[in-house]
């Protein structure tokens, strides 16, 4: 049994991560390396996305992509193939019961994936199991309670409550990258260093503006449409105000922060 995805697995859903991916490559992945015939785990990879950068990187090391939608898989080894990439390994199974043995792997990497989950701790205290001793876990996480912008607008604050509440109704939770610390620290993870990884968008930076408001962060939104209508959470009328009032701040007068937080750790032993 998988737990919820919140923004659905469409065509539009899998064109968002790519442009999200695209857009926080540097800033979310610049330090994440590894060398020659390391092994990664890879879990939640979706249609691949991440594993892109995590490529590019660590172009000798050997990745398992893991992930429980076959559809997201297919995506993720077109893209593999498309490349050329020798250097991966596809698996479906479910991130609490991951179909691997103990210290498998050198390294686990796990990207907006425990926000999505109703038992995060459960599923990273398995997955670290997975790991070599003295091996080391990344976790990286959003927290869109860390998300401010001008204007501030009311129907486009609303908006952006809807996508929290929605979330949180399914069992996940979009708050989450204020946790990575004590989540990574009771899964038993050592020699901890959790950083916030700051997106700031406006007029002078106008591929930020581009590719992270326009094509992530209101798509985003827009994607628990029918959810939050549903609900009563506002009208049709206040939706679009409030999708509309977020363009705004792409336009030349706004601005747009969001913070992720990154944890690297290592596994006891080693």
């Amino acid at each position: 049994m998988s737990d919820p995805y919140v923004h659905g697995y469409t065509e539009r859903e899998a064109r968002r991560l790519g442009d999200q991916a695209g857009t926080l490559a540097e800033l979310l992945h610049h330090d994440t390396c590894y060398g020659p015939g390391e092994t990664v785990l890879e879990a939640g990879c979706g249609v691949g996305s991440q594993t892109r950068f995590l490529v590019e990187n660590s172009p000798e090391a050997s990745f398992t992509c893991l992930d429980i939608s076959p559809e997201s898989l297919e995506a993720a080894r077109a893209q593999a193939q498309g490349q050329g990439w020798q250097n991966l390994t596809f698996a479906q199974g479910d991130l609490y019961h991951p179909p691997f043995e103990p210290a498998s792997f050198d390294h686990l990497f796990v990207c907006f994936v425990l926000e999505h989950l109703t038992r995060p701790l459960e599923a990273l205290r398995g997955l670290t199991k997975l790991v070599k001793p003295g091996g080391t876990v990344t976790v990286i996480e959003g927290d869109h309670g860390s998300c401010y912008f001008h204007p501030e607008q009311p129907e486009a604050r609303r908006a952006w409550q809807c996508l929290i509440d929605c979330q949180a109704a399914l069992g996940g939770d979009s708050l989450i990258g204020r946790r990575v610390y004590p989540l990574m620290a009771e899964a038993g993870i050592e020699d901890l260093a959790v950083g916030p990884r700051a997106v700031y968008c406006d007029a002078s930076r106008p591929s930020w503006v581009e590719g992270f408001v326009r094509l992530t962060i209101i798509p985003m939104v827009r994607g628990v449409r029918e959810q939050a209508l549903a609900e009563g959470m506002m009208s049709p009328d206040e939706w679009e105000r409030g999708i509309a009032q977020l363009h705004d701040t792409a336009a030349s007068g706004g601005t747009f922060l969001y913070t992720f937080f990154k944890g690297q750790g290592r596994v006891a032993g080693g």
